[in-house]
């Protein structure tokens, strides 16, 4: 295998590319192993198509990756009568209004009403290639931010990995997975802390329904940890659902590992007895207390993470990613200004 990593090299060299080598050659090895491993020909066309599906889906997204994006799901058998799909639609055109995006998986219903209300520049589609029910709808379909997939996994991937925010409207077993999948994600720290907002017609209590389950059935049962209920909020108005998103990012900014270091970035630095009063409230996921930086740590500036910031270091016990996200919260409340939600509607 040195030998076909000395063969990758000489490629690269001839391509001229330069950035990620390592990357490029393990994935170049994991081809060769597929090549002589006597992997089974619709394995090797699973992963043809996914590898295809991703090279297309990261161009597209490339030129807009700290463009601030909220995915929708919801029901793609939602009528544009329904109350939900006003819902969808305006909340929506209120965060694009904020100059906020909206992805969604191109489809009928409320997929169909989050780009409505996005409006085409504030539009993303992923499709998924059904046989029945799904195909691009008229909101993205000749828009040049639409790719397609053939299968769920990549498209789940990119409905999460792309997006800021997240909004789950009252849909059927596919929007019940996306939003299963998309906590448990958060809960394993597989993604990062983004704010999750349930959203129901006024009375119709879909979400309450299903909180009562997952409170009564499984959290009950010990199935997950007290506080996991912090992951997500649910909102019966397109206002609280805005100030959820918009208020997650009031001071927070973004996160990076730095070897075993996680730093948080923020809008405003806190003071020395705010950072001390925070390291004693969450001292159970944190060794020793939390540090206030004013710039970049080395790594962060070598890659230029945004080092006009001010940050928080703390060293988190990798766990607790519930509690995390309280620390955010508490770390947003120390700006004691709400976010601003415009009240009118398209």
């Amino acid at each position: 295998m040195d030998d076909h990593r000395d063969r990758f090299g000489d490629l690269l060299d001839a391509l001229e590319v330069r950035a990620n080598r390592d990357q490029l050659t393990d994935i170049l090895e994991s081809v060769v192993r597929l090549a002589t491993n006597g992997t089974d020909r619709l394995d090797l066309k699973i992963t043809n198509a996914a590898l295809k599906e991703m090279t297309e889906a990261f161009a597209m997204f490339a030129p807009y990756k700290t463009e601030r994006k909220i995915t929708m799901f919801g029901s793609a058998r939602t009528h544009p009568s329904d109350p939900l799909y006003a819902q969808a639609r305006d909340l929506a055109a209120l965060l694009a209004r904020h100059d906020w995006s909206t992805v969604t998986g191109a489809g009928p219903g409320i997929m169909a009403a989050g780009l409505e209300g996005a409006g085409p520049d504030k539009s993303f589609g992923i499709n998924i290639r059904l046989p029945f029910e799904q195909e691009a709808n008229d909101f993205i379909r000749d828009n040049p931010k639409l790719v397609s997939m053939k299968y769920f996994f990549t498209r789940k991937l990119l409905l999460i990995k792309e997006s800021f925010a997240y909004a789950v409207l009252p849909g059927g077993f596919g929007t019940l997975d996306e939003a299963f999948e998309l906590l448990t994600l958060l809960q394993t720290g597989k993604a990062e802390p983004a704010p999750v907002v349930l959203l129901e017609s006024p009375g119709d209590h879909y979400w309450r329904a299903w909180e009562d389950f997952v409170r009564e059935q499984v959290g009950s049962r010990g199935l997950i940890s007290p506080g996991d209920e912090h992951f997500y909020t649910i909102a019966e108005t397109v206002e609280d659902a805005a100030s959820e998103v918009l208020g997650f990012y009031r001071n927070y900014h973004s996160l990076r590992w730095v070897g075993d270091t996680l730093v948080l970035r923020l809008e405003r630095r806190p003071t020395e007895d705010e950072a001390a009063r925070l390291s004693g409230e969450f001292s159970d996921i944190m060794t020793g207390p939390l540090r206030v930086l004013d710039g970049p740590l080395p790594a962060e500036r070598r890659s230029d993470d945004f080092p006009h910031l001010p940050r928080v270091a703390l060293r988190f016990d990798r766990f607790s990613y519930s509690r995390l996200r309280q620390l955010i919260d508490a770390l947003n409340r120390l700006d004691s200004a709400p976010p601003e939600v415009e009240v009118s509607r398209p």
